[in-house]
């Protein structure tokens, strides 16, 4: 065998190592890839249900607004009502003094005066 010989048989040997050394890389690589694509499609038959449980708890929640929303109105329909009852509260008050308040006032001054005077005649 000749110098040039030994060389090429030193390199290709060389070769094979460096294959064998780099298919361990590969094949664990492999492996990862294999593992992910189960993970990826776990994730996918899992998702399904899960999705569709959110559908109907999303349309619930859309339903019970819907409620919420008569029951808003039905508030700012009776918050409406007080507030017309509360005026025509504040309108009567006001047209009882007007119309009384100032009669019931000299009323009750003119029996206070007499039952003075009456007091005041007994005493003498």
């Amino acid at each position: 065998m000749t110098v040039g010989q030994i060389a090429g048989l030193i390199a290709a040997v060389a070769l094979c190592v460096l294959v064998a050394f780099m298919a361990v890389p590969l094949l664990k690589l492999g492996r990862v890839l294999e593992e992910l694509r189960l993970a990826v499609r776990d994730l996918g038959h899992n998702s399904v249900p899960i999705l569709q449980e959110l559908k109907g708890t999303v349309e619930a929640t859309n339903d019970e607004i819907a409620k919420l929303s008569l029951v808003t109105e039905d508030v700012a329909k009776v918050s409406g009502h007080a507030t017309v009852v509360s005026e025509n509260a504040a309108t009567m008050s006001q047209l009882f003094s007007a119309t009384l308040g100032g009669p019931l006032v000299k009323t009750a001054a003119f029996s206070y005066g007499v039952r003075s005077a009456l007091k005041g005649r007994g005493r003498k």
